[in-house]
């Protein structure tokens, strides 16, 4: 089985968010059962230093972008096993960030017209092609529409896994005759038709052998208007060939018995170095060091996707209770200036880290006692998992992978990893958070069962990868 594995980000060469994280677990784990996966991704020139010098040139050629022949440069390098490709071109992707330009539409339709036209001269012909998000999903229509005549291509099978919805790719149409040089042939609601314009992931969805989302829940929720984005419909239309396909986290990079940035590696039959933990981020952060005070600890971008309008709505009733609040991130400037602000009126119980620091989201996850992740939607989540496998308990929102991964606890049985409320409502999920804390305070045996039964839970790539493998191979040997 020869897989390519198409991307606007990886890990641990670039990366915005969640997709470049499975970018590079995913790919790692297949290999691992013997598929020969290979990632192709922009070359960006932000990447580090160490990587580039170990890319290799292997091919270059040009592809007719906006009425000009675009230089195409192919690198490589191989890491954990897994060959990655490199597009390389300095006026697409020399802009010391990935994404949010304004001619976003030209720089990834190149990139699509590029992968393709790489297959030949690698040469590496998939029998999948597996592309990511609204920046690739021109892909399969591409190869349809513009590429159908290429006999080479011909048996490739097409795989476009949704990470979010809410991000689509959504231009004027002028945009097939200037950048791809093709027909209005795909202009139609079977297509990627959108109103007056083409949408790259609603023509990706139509063309695909199929369409998976990075969790069941999530799957089900894009099917609903309250959820679909616009493209309810499509995906109903589509739903026979869509699913959902829970994601994982790297099982050997969030390891609490090795983890490289946190200072006191534990397990789950000795949780003292997790006290320890605690008192070290307590310490780096200018709290009073306690070993009795929960610390409830956000890890997050500050949207209200993230449901940070929750958060401040109810953050200074949080803060008149016996805990200590620590925020990490950046996002809205609304929420970076409040939660700014209210950190030094509470200079003892709150601390708002207005930025990205891996070591220091390491840390937290492994010294918290409580993980707030209340997202008015969530495709899948990552930092429940990370929480979960530090032992630290997250309070959710019941929506897409959250509801799939959190197992809300349950006071009669002691069943649970977490806590979790189903109505996106503040008041409600201060009732959770007040539960949650009863249950710190006065039931610590029942705390500590519920923190292993966190630590328990098993959600890396082992099951995930072979899921996607049979869906790979179903999808080859259908007629």
């Amino acid at each position: 089985m020869r897989v390519l594995f198409v991307t606007g980000e990886v890990a641990p060469f670039s990366k915005s968010g969640g997709l470049g994280d499975v970018a590079y677990a995913l790919p790692k784990e297949l290999a691992k059962q013997g598929i020969d996966v290979r990632v192709v991704s922009p070359f960006y020139t932000h990447i580090n230093e160490q990587y580039k010098e170990q890319m290799t040139d292997i091919v270059s050629f040009t592809v007719k972008v906006c009425g000009k022949d675009r230089y195409v440069g192919v690198k490589t390098l191989t890491l954990n096993h897994v060959v990655y490709y490199f597009i390389d071109n300095l006026d697409y992707f020399n802009r010391g960030h990935l994404y949010g330009d304004w001619d976003d539409g030209e720089r990834f339709g190149y990139f699509c017209l590029a992968v393709i036209e790489m297959l030949e001269k690698i040469p590496f012909i998939p029998d999948v092609l597996h592309v990511n998000d609204w920046h690739t999903a021109m892909i399969p229509a591409l190869l349809i529409d513009k590429y159908h005549w290429v006999e080479s291509f011909k048996a490739i099978k097409k795989v476009l896994t949704i990470h979010n919805l809410k991000f689509q790719g959504v231009y004027d149409p002028i945009i097939l005759d200037s950048v791809f040089h093709t027909s209005h042939a795909i202009l139609t609601e079977d297509g990627g038709k959108y109103f007056d314009c083409v949408n790259f992931l609603k023509a990706g969805i139509n063309f695909s052998d199929c369409v998976t989302t990075v969790s069941p829940t999530y799957a089900n929720e894009i099917m609903t208007s309250a959820f679909g984005e616009g493209l309810n419909h499509v995906l109903q239309y589509n739903a026979w060939k869509v699913k959902g396909i829970l994601n994982g986290i790297d099982y050997d990079l969030n390891n609490p018995e090795s983890d490289q940035y946190i200072p006191y590696h534990f397990t789950i039959d000795n949780l003292d170095n997790k006290a320890k933990n605690k008192a070290a981020l307590q310490e780096n952060l200018g709290l009073p060091i306690r070993a009795d005070v929960p610390i409830i600890s956000c890890v997050s971008r500050l949207t209200d996707q993230k449901g940070f309008q929750l958060i401040a709505e109810k953050i200074e009733e949080l803060l008149a209770q016996d805990v200590q609040v620590v925020i990490l991130g950046t996002g809205d400037a609304i929420f970076e200036e409040y939660f700014t602000t209210l950190a030094k009126a509470y200079p003892n119980k709150l601390k708002a880290c207005i930025t990205f620091d891996i070591a220091l989201a390491q840390l937290i996850y492994a010294g918290s006692d409580l993980f707030l992740m209340p997202s008015a939607f969530e495709p899948c989540g990552l930092s429940q998992l990370m929480a979960l496998r530090y032992g630290t308990l997250p309070i959710v929102h019941e929506t897409g992978g959250l509801k799939d991964t959190v197992i809300p606890y349950n006071q009669f049985t002691g069943e649970g990893t977490g806590f979790s409320f189903q109505t996106f409502d503040s008041d409600i999920m201060m009732h959770v958070i007040y539960q949650a804390l009863d249950v710190y305070y006065n039931a610590p045996k029942q705390w500590i069962q519920l923190v292993k039964q966190a630590m328990n839970a098993k959600f890396d790539w082992e099951k995930p990868a072979l899921d996607y493998m049979n869906t790979y191979k179903e999808i080859t040997e259908r007629k």
